[in-house]
């Protein structure tokens, strides 16, 4: 199970001194995920009301259960071993029925214990929610730290009656769901203790809110388009936090990410004066990017961009209110390209009154900014958005059609005749398109370079490129041609200079196709140049004990510290030549190194 444990915090010294055993949970969606990687993130704002509550004497744990829908018997033990007494559950409308269906395990197990919902699933669905699943007892609508807390302490005073008056909680009087008035937002976003305190993570965030008003969206409803930012010092503090406790990746999740732009320059040059050699992606508005400002998020680590263009077609993007223009567009992917990051583009389809030309514009956009990445949605349209109210006036919906054991709903659905299977079948044209031209438009690229910094850069960015053709997102056959394309953006990459990933991607396509002496210089070569790089030194290694040189793979990896993978080669290799003594005190070291002793737990 993938716990999170946050340090006991000390005993609260409230006047009846009742101790909270108190879990956060994420629940599970009952749907496969087309991108579980990024579904199956814990919610930055979990981990911003778990360090609130260890900061004011709670002790916490933060329990990510997105993967365990079929694993049930797993979360029942957790739930008879912690006991707890109050649950607070991050629901967004995928995971709800997650938290409906754990929240009643809890209440059968440990009926005393109080269930508290937040994030924009409740927010937007608070009466649905308590209306019709007794076993929740509590939403909270909006900005969530001050409500929990509150809650938190006034159920540890034993006085359960005060929570009626906790501003943006919704509970239940005389059987009824009632919202108390919101309080006032946070003014001062650094007050905050910082998460990375207590936690590692992966998402993050410079601010809260977004501007815009795109009708898809449940932003603008939800944070009341006003928008506030954490300091360049809390963030950067933050950054160097999660950095030392081994986070090497981020996921910078802010609607737009750009939108201060004096603050994301002085992030971005606090991160290379720090040298925080940290990886990281971020979304932004085609209209909030400019050369400069890309280029110092590339020097800082950024690798992607995410851009939501929804559709090329300029009717369409008026029905989302998405007020960006095709200008603004191919300039963003041009400037992101040439930055050396990936511009990937957020499209949807199926919009109401949507027709061929609709798509075929959306395909002519593409050919025009080449994207590197993209996703494609059907609209769906949920709860707290625009489109949400226009659909359920236009159809006659309640709030009442989430009681279906559904995730979401597409607009299309609704439509008479076949329009619902017209609309996945311009889907998978769009998708189609896509993969089609995608290896041409990656061997298109040309990344801006100039001093040496540059061109190191440069070849990161080619070799990233070619990883996710060869054994990354691309590399599944839906791609034609992406093993050439990979072969020839390592080769550019190695033109550029020396890079680790350039060496051992295409010593792994040399291998795979069967060119191992080729193969095996590439190893090599990289090891002249990067001598610490195990990924690339455990390559070699395999290689030689797939020709039974044993000794040579040995050599190659006792150079590098003890580790499982690195353990359980060399004793392979002094298996497989006869050392048996050899191979039984590696197996012993295995044995006591931290990461098998989890493993084996």
């Amino acid at each position: 199970m993938s716990l999170i444990w946050a340090a006991p915090g000390r005993r609260p010294s409230f006047s009846r001194g009742v101790f909270l055993r108190i879990l956060l949970m994420y629940p599970y969606c009952i749907a496969p995920r087309h991108h579980q990687e990024d579904a199956g993130i814990i919610p930055i704002g979990v981990y911003y009301i778990a360090a609130l509550l260890l900061e004011n004497g709670f002790s916490v744990k933060v329990l990510n259960l997105s993967g365990f829908k079929d694993r049930l018997d797993e979360i029942r033990r957790v739930i008879r071993e912690e006991q707890p007494d109050l649950v607070g559950f991050s629901i967004v409308n995928a995971n709800r029925w997650g938290a409906v269906d754990i929240s009643r395990m809890i209440k059968e197990i440990r009926p005393g214990a109080k269930v508290v919902c937040g994030g924009v699933g409740a927010t937007f669905l608070w009466n649905h929610l308590l209306k019709n699943f007794p076993s929740f007892d509590y939403m909270i609508a909006g900005e969530g730290e001050t409500a929990f807390l509150r809650l938190c302490q006034v159920l540890a005073d034993g006085d359960q009656d005060a929570a009626a008056a906790i501003p943006g909680l919704a509970s239940r009087r005389n059987g009824e769901p009632v919202l108390n008035p919101p309080g006032p937002p946070l003014t001062d976003l650094d007050a905050l203790p910082d998460p990375a305190r207590y936690f590692r993570f992966q998402h993050t965030v410079l601010s809260r809110g977004c501007p815009s008003d795109c009708h898809f969206c449940g932003s603008p409803k939800f944070w009341g388009r006003k928008v506030r930012f954490h300091s360049a010092a809390y963030i950067l503090r933050q950054f160097t936090r999660l950095k030392a406790n081994g986070t090497n990746f981020l996921y910078i999740s802010d609607d737009t990410f750009t939108l201060n732009r004096r603050l994301v320059l002085d992030v971005c040059r606090g991160m290379i004066a720090a040298g925080l050699d940290l990886t990281w992606a971020a979304i932004s508005r085609v209209d909030r990017v400019d050369a400069e400002l890309l280029g110092w998020m590339r020097r800082a680590g950024c690798i992607q961009i995410s851009y939501g263009i929804e559709s090329g077609s300029e009717r369409i993007r008026a029905f989302y209110n998405k007020h960006i223009t095709r200008k603004q567009i191919r300039s963003a992917f041009s400037l992101t390209a040439a930055a050396g990051m990936m511009a990937r583009a957020y499209f949807i389809y199926g919009a109401p009154g949507e027709e061929d030309a609709d798509i075929d514009a959306t395909i002519e956009m593409m050919k025009e900014i080449k994207p590197l990445g993209a996703i494609f949605y059907l609209l769906d349209v949920f709860p707290g958005t625009r489109i949400y109210e226009k659909f359920c006036r236009r159809f006659g919906v309640t709030d009442d059609i989430w009681k279906k054991r559904i995730e979401d709903i597409a607009w299309v659905e609704y439509e008479p005749g076949k329009i619902r299977d017209t609309a996945l079948e311009r889907g998978r044209k769009l998708r189609d398109f896509f993969h089609r031209r995608l290896a041409g438009w990656a061997m298109e690229t040309e990344v801006r370079y100039g001093n040496q910094e540059e061109r190191l850069l440069a070849a990161d960015f080619y070799s990233r490129l070619a990883m996710t053709f060869s054994h990354g997102e691309y590399a599944d056959g839906r791609v034609p041609d992406a093993a050439a394309a990979a072969e020839a953006l390592y080769r550019r990459s190695l033109d550029l200079a020396p890079d680790r990933r350039a060496f051992r991607g295409l010593g792994m396509l040399k291998y795979g196709g069967g060119r191992w002496a080729e193969a095996e210089k590439l190893f090599s070569d990289g090891l002249v140049h990067f001598p610490d790089d195990r990924e690339t030194a455990v390559c070699l290694a395999i290689s030689y004990m797939n020709r039974r040189e044993y000794g040579d793979a040995e050599k190659i990896l006792s150079a590098f510290p003890d580790s499982l993978q690195i353990l359980s080669y060399r004793e392979k290799c002094a298996a497989l030549s006869g050392e048996g003594e050899k191979a039984e005190e590696l197996r012993q070291r295995m044995a006591k190194l931290p990461e098998n002793r989890k493993i084996s737990g």
